[in-house]
């Protein structure tokens, strides 16, 4: 399994409009983040995106990604969602609709902001185009397989709702949580790989601090972890430095793989 880090920042980004920080004014690379996204390709080709950032057009160009199979939510806020017109560039070269999984409170927001893309009965005038997306409502707990991935989704907490995560395969994509509870944990057992979000180093109330992330990540003992979401606070080169042996902080344009797991879900 092969997992491109898309964007790994804030719903700000970073560097964060109008701030002048020394991370945000950094010259290393690891240090610019666009909003958080990834894709997940299997050995046999199957090619599944997570979420669809405002950025999206410019992480699929960063990263040389032609194609993909389906889209997977994790929840509706805007620096999830808001970049869902660049799957334009993918539809227009289907002859079925892009399936979009997803909760389905968050189906539902899509649908509600962004009908044109799903809803049939809405047609475009004669030379124009648009998005054709198929919403796929997912439960959590229940597996699922789109081509030769096997997907598992689960629910997470994020203040006063709740966020998707997902494994697939042998790796867990977890972003936006507060924790996780004993549901979220079996999800996760034995996995390989662990993406986490890490949002600040002080407590917040809808996502893990640094420290709580460390602490959930060794709970989970996955062989490597690496945390997203993360914000202008902290220098990427400091905090891996920081961090635990087999955790490390993620950026765009990171690139891992993991082997075949016998047996995951």
């Amino acid at each position: 399994m092969k997992l491109t880090f898309l964007g790994t920042g804030t719903s700000f980004g970073v560097p964060q409009v109008g701030c002048r920080c020394a991370v945000c004014r950094s010259e290393d690379p690891r240090d610019k983040r666009s909003r958080c996204g990834a894709l997940f390709e299997t050995a046999g080709g199957t090619r599944l995106l997570i979420d669809t950032p405002p950025e999206l057009r410019l992480q699929l160009v960063g990263s040389d990604i032609e194609d993909i199979d389906a889209v997977l939510y994790t929840h509706e806020h805007a620096d999830h969602i808001h970049g869902i017109d660049d799957l334009r560039a993918f539809t227009i070269r289907r002859a079925d609709p892009l399936p979009l999984y997803g909760a389905p409170e968050t189906l539902s927001i899509i649908a509600t902001r962004f009908p044109y893309i799903v809803d049939d009965s809405l047609q475009m005038l004669p030379g124009t185009l648009k998005p054709n997306g198929r919403l796929v409502p997912v439960t959590p707990g229940v597996p699922l397989h789109i081509g030769d991935a096997a997907v598992l989704p689960f629910r997470v907490p994020h203040g006063n709702t709740d966020v998707m995560a997902y494994r697939i395969g042998s790796i867990g994509y977890v972003t936006d949580a507060k924790s996780l509870d004993a549901d979220a944990r079996a999800a996760l057992e034995g996995i390989e790989i662990l993406v986490l979000n890490a949002l600040l180093r002080r407590s917040h109330p809808t996502h893990l601090s640094i420290d709580e992330a460390v602490s959930t990540a060794a709970s989970i003992g996955a062989a490597r972890t690496y945390f997203t979401h993360l914000t202008h606070e902290n220098f990427h080169a400091d905090l891996a430095a920081e961090l635990p042996a087999g955790m490390s902080p993620a950026y765009d344009g990171l690139v891992v793989h993991s082997g075949p797991t016998p047996g995951a879900p």
